[in-house]
């Protein structure tokens, strides 16, 4: 028996403890977007340090102008092994409706919904508490066997995560040389199927801008000043309108400036995955896919850049018929970023189109909507290769890499302030129902996601 077996057989020895461990902090109200919650907050953040400090990590509650933050430090066994910091929220969200849920979404209980598959239910199960829990759990089960961990591990658990971590950047900032590592793992994050693991080796990035089209100085009678003033709407649906050509491909200029195209190799593990524009659409009642021409769905929503209209306002949109000229007419657009693509360059550059767009009586206004550069993880990645291979030795089905369409900002915070790289690791299902009622958690997913992150520290004490 190696020592990987030693340890893997300790996960599932004491797996009954894991998930007492699991219950207790479910059963904790730790709701951060409610006040009335805020003790429930810290109470989750004790128990975690006390949990922690009994592993042998060096573990203090950090009090921030919201809740808590846990920190946490243990050395590795060799002093040359990299040294990972692990990021997981304890925060959850509402429960409301409450008269939806099939249980107490605050007493977890194990049920079977299909034959042979057990899962664990309640607020928090999934996102984020049982996620980060298989990590803290293989700790534990490595600890048990060697006495120490094979690298050097640094925790940081935050409470704010779902109601916009308002906290978080200024205490990275303050904190950034102790919280500095090699690089984080995230286990945020989901699988690809029940059977296969997935690592998000690129998450999109995101500029959002407000444009407002002004003209006349009122709302006019189309009868009376119609075929001869301007009209905000028809500017504005102009502009939109010539954001894309005729294949799909954004028009502003150096708008793909660090755009790489994805290796060859990895498009063709995309296409075994045997996601089909027919079958993604056809869940939301489409079937024909709008984007760049000649791209499968799943390069369009994780590798390609977008421009999308949000929201479009203007003139008289009550009920029944009104002929008016509107004054203003309003849009919102965002971009999803990939690569190297510069937030504030697309931003200018959006800028600089749409004035060229507004004839010279008119004018327009710009409002902000935040903006984050793309993630891209190397895809030969040693980290990213060791991890890939640990999860395959686990699963029934060998790891894919995988894009991730949206943005998850902690992973850029800690690129921009710590420097540091994020392997994103998930062992959640598209069916765990996060942030809604009946959430849950597979019973496979937290034991095997134990056993995965076991694996994982092995593999990284050799990178």
């Amino acid at each position: 028996m190696t020592d990987i077996s030693a340890v893997l057989d300790r996960a599932d020895q004491t797996l009954p403890g894991s998930l007492e461990r699991l219950f207790d902090l479910v059963r904790i109200r730790s709701i951060s977007t409610d006040p009335a919650f805020k003790a429930e907050c810290r109470k989750a953040a004790e128990w975690l340090v006390n949990e922690l400090t009994g592993l042998g990590f060096e573990a203090s509650m950090r009090d921030t102008p919201g809740h808590p933050m846990v920190v946490a430090h243990h050395a590795g066994a060799k002093p040359d092994a990299p040294h990972v910091l692990f990021y997981g929220h304890y925060d959850v969200q509402p429960v409301d409706p409450l008269n939806l849920w099939e249980e107490d979404p605050f007493a977890p209980t194990i049920k079977e919904i299909e034959p042979g598959r057990k899962v664990i239910t309640g607020r928090g199960t999934s996102d984020d508490k049982g996620q980060l829990l298989t990590f803290v759990e293989a700790c534990r089960a490595y600890k048990a066997v060697h006495g120490s961990l094979p690298i050097k591990v640094s925790i940081l658990f935050e409470g704010e995560e779902e109601s916009g971590s308002p906290s978080l950047k200024p205490f990275l900032s303050a904190n950034a040389e102790e919280l500095k590592a090699d690089y984080a793992l995230v286990c945020d994050t989901s699988m690809w199927n029940t059977e296969t693991p997935a690592i998000a080796a690129a998450l999109r990035g995101l500029v959002g801008e407000e444009i407002i089209v002004t003209a006349a100085d009122r709302d006019l009678h189309s009868g009376l000043f119609g075929g001869a003033a301007a009209n905000p709407i028809h500017i504005l649906v102009e502009i939109l309108a010539g954001l894309h050509d005729e294949t799909g491909r954004i028009t502003l200029p150096g708008f793909y400036e660090g755009v790489e195209e994805t290796p060859a190799n990895i498009k063709a593990s995309w296409e075994t995955l045997g996601r089909t524009a027919e079958g993604f659409l056809g869940e939301v009642g489409l079937s024909i896919p709008s984007g760049e021409k000649g791209r499968s769905v799943l390069e369009l929503t994780w590798a390609r850049p977008t421009a999308e209209v949000n929201g479009i306002t203007g003139g008289y949109t009550g009920e029944g018929f009104k002929t008016v000229i509107a004054a203003k007419a309003s849009a919102k657009v965002s971009f999803r970023l990939v690569g190297e693509q510069d937030p504030a360059k697309i931003r200018e550059s959006f800028r600089a189109y749409v004035r060229s767009k507004i004839p010279a009586d008119c004018s327009v206004d710009f409002h902000e909507h935040g903006g984050s550069p793309a993630i891209q993880l190397s895809y030969d990645s040693p980290v990213l290769t060791k991890a890939k291979n640990a999860l395959s030795d686990e699963w029934p089905k060998p790891a894919v890499v995988i894009g991730m369409g949206g943005s998850i900002p902690i992973v850029g915070d800690f690129q921009k302030t710590l420097g540091m790289d994020s392997l994103l690791v998930g062992f959640g299902l598209t069916d765990d129902r996060i942030h809604s009622p009946n959430e849950k958690y597979d019973l496979k997913s937290f034991h095997k996601g134990i056993r995965s992150w076991i694996r994982i520290l092995d593999a990284l004490a050799s990178a």
